[in-house]
């Protein structure tokens, strides 16, 4: 393979909805550009794409592909990326080091919900893209109604390149209004006949390509100008005008493809090779490069796919990290098709490839030259929408099963592994139940461990809402030294204004705060500790005892063992020995009357609240609705964006449990949702109730 420079790289990713047709397009892609000499198909099991066992088995991408074509004297790389929701992480890190997106539509569905999720992740981040719809050769597209569905998503944003001829089981070619030409396809193979565009569509074609030439104009002044003189562009200058209308993210694109029968796809990369973004990394100064996914292939080890930032990457290059300092030799680096690999003496900026054996990078990581201090930003990926717990079927193999999820998460960020010392589980998070289900299966047929999948347990806080008192005195004297402490507290919700002033014994008291400690919990909320006693009836160096028994305590609340919060313990007054009094003693009893008090003081059980958002389609709306209110859910703003109805709600996370599984079967896999920490709230009545019963019966059942 030759050396590219940017100027000749293009960086593309592919991404739409679930059965938009993106692996078929990427195989046609490939093929175009001479890298294969065969398309295989999704049903066959034979695409360069989907090449792992379970992408064959489930005939879908579920990890995303980086891949390249060289192209008439140009290197487009181009990710294959994952339609489903629950593997976008595959998405999100090919958004990164790409500089233009092709977005698949399905010309027998229009825009669907995941359609617009990746456009509107596009959208968020200005980033620029071409529509490509797909499958104008099946049965039931409808260009009419793909227009229409283009229109109400993206506006003024959409231009049309391209119409087709024969739309359905007979398509056969497109008007192309950039080139002025009737493109007709002889065969399933892209055997292409470049023709005058007949006189039946002629009267269209001029339409389309004032409104091109429009649209071009739009983005340079100097061609506004000559448009409005003369009233025609060049090609040049409307490709021109449409380059800097996309780079801007102003302007999308629309071409015609059947990329099964390899129908446009040579002109899409035609156009994308001459108007898409060059990458905007510099040539020049320290080497860098940026790592944006790990895999684990056979006969290989381990594979790093990274995107050179700045400089040239050679091979036998020594790197480091400069956030730990490790240092990575790149004995051979790859330009990347698949599985193929082709060996490569270097890399230039802008260029995608990968590397194997690097010692201690993964994704998310940056190497640069050693003393350079070139860093890049970590990808921030989507939320989890799945939790549950997770535990090997054989306690022995608790071990195996740490060290195969460290393995699985090494390589898809979006798997997040955590053992809850609160909940004594080890919780694993992901996308959704499918993604869960392919971890699931990995563990057991790559990593030889059988688990189990199980409904997490909730992450409870404790509070209270009222002022109470206790006290407690710990003694003991059974030979040898004793030990002796008294505390008297009192403890009322940490809210509002700090107030002194309680009524204890049934009088008026006021307090006078001689010293305070104000911990922000580790776990949320906080605990507001304040010496208040007088005449020397507690030495100041035991309240640092009697706060540690109160913490103590919070950490396994009194009511259910979860953590406590939002407190404020004074205490106020106690006894001492002189000669038994130590800081164990005052630790037990600054505990236990901190438990009474609690007991005392209308204890609550807080639960985690979470905002959902849903983008379903208008049918569905009242199914979610009433779902989303079956889960205990407060709905709030209800919406519409782009022909979809978006519905949001506060919804406790003990009701989400595989909350994702449920839309989809309630929606026929037609709507999303993402979830995010809000706060915590007091359960109902009937819910505590019910808590606290199952905590007392598992507490009987431990004894």
């Amino acid at each position: 393979m030759k050396e590219y420079s940017k100027q000749d790289i293009r960086n593309v990713v592919l991404v739409g909805a679930t059965k938009s047709g993106k692996t078929t397009l990427a195989e046609a892609m490939l093929y175009e550009g001479k890298v294969i000499d065969r398309r295989g198909t999704v049903e066959d099991k034979n695409t360069v794409s989907d090449n792992d066992e379970l992408e064959k088995q489930n005939q879908r991408s579920i990890y995303s592909t980086p891949l390249y074509a060289e192209f008439m004297g140009k290197k487009v790389n181009f990710i294959d990326t994952p339609g489903a929701d629950d593997f976008i992480g595959g998405a999100y890190s090919a958004f990164r080091v790409c500089d233009c997106g092709i977005l698949v539509v399905n010309a027998q569905q229009g825009v669907e919900v995941g359609t617009q999720a990746f456009a509107r992740r596009a959208e968020d981040i200005k980033f620029p893209m071409i529509l490509a719809v797909n499958q104008l050769d099946a049965e039931k597209a409808d260009w009419d109604v793909v227009q229409a569905s283009l229109k109400e998503n993206f506006g003024g944003k959409i231009i049309n390149v391209q119409f087709p001829v024969n739309a359905g089981t007979g398509f056969d070619g497109f008007v192309d209004v950039l080139m002025n030409k009737y493109y007709h396809f002889k065969d399933a193979n892209g055997t292409r006949e470049d023709l005058e565009i007949p006189a039946e569509y002629a009267a269209m074609a001029e339409e389309y390509r004032q409104a091109l030439i429009e649209k071009a104009a739009e983005y340079d002044d100097a061609l506004m100008e000559k448009f409005f003189e003369v009233g025609e562009l060049t090609e040049d200058e409307i490709r021109a005008g449409l380059a800097k209308g996309i780079k801007d993210a102003q302007v999308y694109p629309v071409f015609c493809v059947s990329a099964k029968k390899d129908i446009g796809v040579k002109r899409l990369l035609e156009f994308t090779k001459n108007v898409c973004p060059v990458p905007d990394n510099k040539e020049d100064g320290p080497a860098s490069l940026f790592i944006y996914k790990n895999d684990v292939e056979p006969h290989l080890g381990e594979v790093s796919y990274f995107k050179v930032m700045s400089g040239t990457i050679t091979a036998g290059m020594d790197l480091e990290d400069p956030v730990s300092g490790n240092k990575e030799r790149l004995s051979a680096i790859y330009a990347v098709a698949g599985t193929k690999k082709e060996s490569v003496t270097c890399l230039k900026a802008g260029d995608l490839g990968c590397a194997v054996k690097l010692k201690n990078s993964r994704s998310d990581t940056t190497l640069s030259a050693p003393g350079s201090g070139i860093t890049y930003d970590k990808i921030k990926y989507p939320e989890p929408k799945y939790r549950c717990a997770i535990k090997a079927k054989v306690q022995q193999e608790d071990q195996k099963l740490g060290d195969a999820l460290k393995k699985i998460a090494a390589t898809d960020p979006t798997t997040i592994v955590e053992y809850s010392k609160e909940l004594r589980q080890t919780i694993l998070s992901g996308n959704g139940e499918q993604h869960i289900n392919i971890i699931k299966w990995r563990l057991v047929n790559e990593f030889g461990v059988d688990v189990e999948l199980f409904a997490p347990k909730v992450p409870y806080r404790e509070t209270i809402t009222k002022v109470a008192c206790a006290q407690y005195r710990h003694k003991k004297q059974s030979g040898g030294a004793g030990q002796f402490g008294e505390v008297h507290l009192l403890v009322c919700p940490a809210e509002g204004e700090l107030n002194t002033k309680f009524k204890i014994d049934g009088k008026d008291t006021q307090l006078n705060v001689k010293t305070q400690d104000i911990t922000e919990l580790e776990w949320g909320g906080k605990l507001e500790f304040y010496n208040c006693v007088v005449g020397g009836a507690i030495d100041l160096g035991f309240m640092p005892a009697i706060l540690k028994g109160i913490k103590e305590k919070m950490s396994e609340g009194p009511l259910t063992g979860s953590y406590a919060r939002d407190i404020r313990v004074f205490v106020y007054d106690g006894k001492m020995h002189p000669v038994d009094s130590k800081e164990i003693a005052f630790i037990i009893a600054g505990r236990n009357a901190f438990k009474e008090a609690f007991r005392n003081a209308g204890p609550k059980i807080l639960e985690p609240i979470y905002d959902v958002e849903v983008m379903t389609p208008a049918e569905y709306q009242g199914a979610v609705m009433s779902d989303l209110q079956n889960r205990r859910g407060i709905l709030g703003d209800l919406g519409a964006d782009k022909g979809f109805s978006i519905l949001k709600a506060r919804v406790p996370l003990a009701e989400l449990y595989r909350y994702s599984t449920i839309l989809s079967s309630l929606t026929s896999g037609a709507a999303t949702f993402s979830m995010k920490f809000a706060d915590y709230q007091p359960v109902p009545g009937d819910v505590q109730t019910k808590l606290l019963a199952d905590y007392a019966a598992a507490e009987e059942e431990d004894e």
